[in-house]
């Protein structure tokens, strides 16, 4: 049995695989550097055919490619390719990098050079880089003339390059359907093994190229469906571990004595591959189309196809439709004794941790970690895999996660004794991982940030307080002579949300925003957590409820809709509160708003001068609105326009509907600002 945390994302197979894919690039990469030649490289190429007679036959060009290799690169004509063949220039001279003339005449598709060359006694078998042979440079480029010609002349059709690819399996691999019905027609082995065991129809289904598989899966076919690779993986585990959901169908639907439940080495089946890669639509194929026999098998692992899914865990609907299929529960533990919320937190997805606990998943169960070099099995709950390795907002859900019907958490973490008692966030690794990620948030924001707005706290100058929060002071003060308001933070210290993350979206924020109603960004100090700083316009009116105004003035919860989309860069329209006498009263339902944007108050509203507004805190709503919300809602405005008098400047407009975010921009006269 393996240890599932040492469970590798990788198998040799795909480490194998991915060589032979830069390999091929490697090919394709150094035929074109072989076909950029210079306009003067060529000529004596141009000349006549009599003058053509007298060239130099050991002329090389500063890359050194012969007149022979030029002819076939540049589209010479036959009757130079036989002048030079009948004078002795030998077609078996390899170009730089490593390809002889009749390779590139093939790579160029030129069927009457490939023709000529061939009839001038041109070695049809003769190997260049990579091992390769005219028929598999032919199937890279999939050219079918080019092949049909070289097949004609007597390629051997299952030659193996340097991979020991043969050209049927290239064309697999490419997806060169037509390529390969002509190498099955001059009787390409369909069942020749490749570097690690993998056949044509391997690399067909892990491509998933439906057309080739069907050509190679023909009746009459001697095509192994069932074949394993060295590492016993059939055609099946990889297209569904790839998600090609039409190969899989066909497969499964086909007549083929298909092994749906297969294993490879590591014990995964299909299913397995297909829940670890998230492909939720060959999940839900396999289980509909070969039952749920896979549902209950472990690999080496310790895990099932459910805990698979966990592993994956960004899919909650894949989670959902496995546990619907009522094959286990959702606390089977495997051999090791892990469960699925084990691996879940294992790997850090709260989402999905969240919904395993709602949904009934016991968090005290116990695995067993057979790695401890004592040799002792130690028990370890989903709480310590996830404290292991630092996802500590999924400790802190554990430590204190109550169901909806509890009244008290559903652990033993927070008792005395349980191992949330000596179980403190944030963890060594949590720790590790906070802080690289400030540190990278930091220097993104200084390499973004305008050098205008970047401040040295020498540049600043303290005097007295006139707030504070939990981010720390804010103060009067001046910059470079100019009197602001300064936001200075606390000393950084490790809490649920990180004040340097605060700090830097604020930042990042407000040197993008300039607007008259919101106040203006001076500049910041990002020199070091322990001395940042946000310097501001300072508004000298400071903040006035509402009922400390001589005017009927409430500040509509529309701002706060409004700002919500400055956080995605897009504009908005927002009343405009800065004129005299305008007034707008909301009823009862600004409460419910206050509570979904509940760091939009009144007294994130000054007053400068006398009613001109200077909106200062904005961007920390708790969700983007995209719909329409229903309100009912009394808006009365003033139009400047008109005499300014009680009796004739007051209009009233009721309106019981579902408003959008930018309602004002449908009464006329209502004072708008495009930010």
């Amino acid at each position: 049995m393996g240890n599932y945390k040492s469970r590798p994302t990788q198998t040799c197979t795909d480490e194998w695989k991915k060589k032979v894919s830069e390999s091929y690039s490697v090919i394709i990469e150094r035929l074109e550097d072989d076909l950029r030649i210079k306009d003067s490289e060529l000529t004596d190429l141009n000349s006549s055919d009599e003058a053509f007679q007298k060239v130099n036959l050991n002329y090389r060009t500063e890359s050194g490619l012969s007149l022979l290799h030029l002819c076939c690169m540049c589209g010479g004509n036959k009757v130079h390719i036989r002048t030079l063949m009948l004078k002795g220039l030998r077609p078996s001279r390899l170009t730089r990098n490593g390809f002889t003339a009749l390779h590139l005449a093939v790579y160029k598709d030129n069927a009457e050079l490939v023709t000529a060359m061939l009839h001038g006694g041109a070695d049809i078998q003769q190997v260049g880089y990579g091992a390769l042979t005219a028929l598999h440079i032919a199937t890279i480029a999939g050219h079918h003339e080019a092949v049909d010609i070289l097949l004609q002349h007597g390629a051997y059709v299952n030659v193996q390059d340097a991979v020991f690819f043969t050209p049927l399996h290239i064309a697999a691999y490419y997806g060169h359907d037509q390529v390969a019905k002509l190498l099955l027609k001059f009787g390409a082995d369909v069942n020749v093994s490749g570097e690690v065991g993998d056949r044509p129809l391997h690399l067909a289904a892990a491509k998933g190229f439906l057309s080739v598989v069907k050509l190679l899966l023909a009746e009459g076919s001697k095509t192994e469906v069932n074949a394993q690779d060295n590492e016993d993986h059939v055609p099946l585990h990889f297209c569904a571990r790839f998600g090609h959901h039409e190969v899989v169908h066909f497969l499964l639907q086909g007549n083929f004595e298909l092994q749906p439940h297969s294993v490879n080495i590591y014990g995964d089946t299909p299913l397995h591959l297909a829940c670890y890669n998230g492909k939720f639509e060959v999940v839900k194929e396999i289980v509909q189309l070969s039952g749920t026999e896979s549902l209950s098998k472990e690999n080496i692992f310790s895990e099932t196809a459910f805990h698979s899914a966990c592993t994956y865990g960004k899919s909650l609907e894949m989670v959902k439709f496995l546990l619907g299929q009522n094959a286990m529960s959702i606390n089977h533990q495997g051999r090791d004794g892990h469960t699925g919320l084990h691996s879940a937190c294992f790997h850090g997805h709260i989402r999905l941790v969240q919904f395993l606990l709602d949904s009934g998943a016991d968090m005290n169960l116990v695995a067993c970690d057979p790695s401890r070099s004592s040799g002792e099995k130690e028990e370890q709950t989903c709480l310590m895999w996830a404290y292991e390795k630092g996802h500590d907002t999924i400790v802190t859900l554990l430590k204190h996660y109550k169901r909806p019907l509890d009244d008290s958490p559903c652990n033993e973490y927070s008792q005395p004794g349980g191992d949330g008692s000596y179980v403190s966030v944030p963890s060594p690794l949590g720790k590790i991982k906070s802080m690289t990620k400030e540190k990278a948030d930091v220097l993104l924001l200084r390499a973004s940030l305008h050098s205008s707005f970047q401040l040295q706290l020498s540049d600043l100058e303290f005097n007295e307080i006139i707030g504070s929060g939990s981010f720390g002071k804010v103060y009067r003060g001046k910059c470079k002579n100019k009197v602001v308001a300064i936001k200075r933070y606390r000393a950084n210290t490790y809490c649920s949300k990180s004040d340097v993350d605060m700090f830097c979206r604020e930042v990042s924020i407000l040197c993008r925003l300039n607007h008259p109603c919101v106040i203006q960004f001076v500049g910041a100090c990002l020199d070091d957590p322990s001395q940042f700083a946000i310097a501001t316009q300072y508004v000298s009116g400071g903040p006035k409820l509402i009922s400390d105004l001589s005017f009927d003035l409430t500040v509509t919860v529309f701002i706060a809709l409004s700002m919500s989309r400055i956080r995605r860069g897009g504009s908005e329209l927002i009343l405009d509160l800065s004129m005299d006498y305008c007034t707008l009263t909301l009823s009862k339902h600004i409460q419910q708003f206050q509570k979904i944007f509940r760091t939009i108050h009144f007294f994130h509203i000054l007053l400068r001068y006398s009613l001109i507004l200077k909106l200062i805190k904005y961007f920390f709503s708790l969700i983007n609105i995209h719909t329409q919300y229903p309100m009912m809602t009394k808006v009365a405005y003033f139009n400047p326009a008109r005499k300014k008098t009680a009796s004739n400047l007051r209009s009233h407009y009721k309106i019981s509907q579902k408003l959008p975010v930018n309602f004002a921009k449908t009464f006329q006269n209502t004072f708008v600002i495009q930010l």
